[in-house]
């Protein structure tokens, strides 16, 4: 295989490797799954959501995310519009992102902005080096009812 051709693939398997990073990211908080936030990041990772925490370092990532678990217990994130440049084993890219959230202080809630975000491919996988969530706006969804789902939003069944 001709070094030109390797280069070409090697970057469509690293977009293809953060795209799905980017993907777990949402699933990971959606379905309050820690284990799989964990294999997102390098040890020395940030994370940098301003109103809702920030944390240097895995353990605190992870122990910033078990707050937000705990007082948003219904996350849904879509996160679209990814503008991604890949040079060898570094990443950068701009996301898009829209939530909705039930914050048990406050109820349901919009809140939509952009990751600005920094990968690092270290022995092979791709993970975040640090992902600054940047708000656009956030909104309360004042008697904002879902009528239909299995989610009940901290409502009695």
């Amino acid at each position: 295989m001709s070094k030109e051709l390797e280069a070409r693939l090697d970057a469509i398997e690293s977009r293809l490797a953060i795209d799905a990073l980017i993907a777990n990211y949402a699933e990971a908080f959606d379905t309050m799954n820690e284990e799989l936030l964990a294999t997102l990041w390098h040890p020395d990772s940030r994370l940098l959501l301003g109103a809702n925490g920030d944390a240097e370092g895995l353990d605190a990532i992870l122990a910033q995310a078990r707050v937000n678990m705990r007082r948003m217990p219904h996350m849904h994130h879509w996160m679209a519009n990814a503008l991604i440049t890949v040079d060898g084993d570094h990443g950068h890219g701009v996301v898009a992102a829209n939530c909705l959230f039930y914050d048990i202080e406050k109820g349901p809630l919009q809140v939509s902005g952009q990751y600005r975000d920094i990968y690092e491919r270290r022995s092979g996988r791709w993970a975040f080096r640090e992902r600054v969530f940047e708000t656009h706006f956030a909104t309360p969804l004042q008697n904002w009812v879902p009528v239909a789902g299995t989610e009940r939003f901290g409502r009695p069944a």
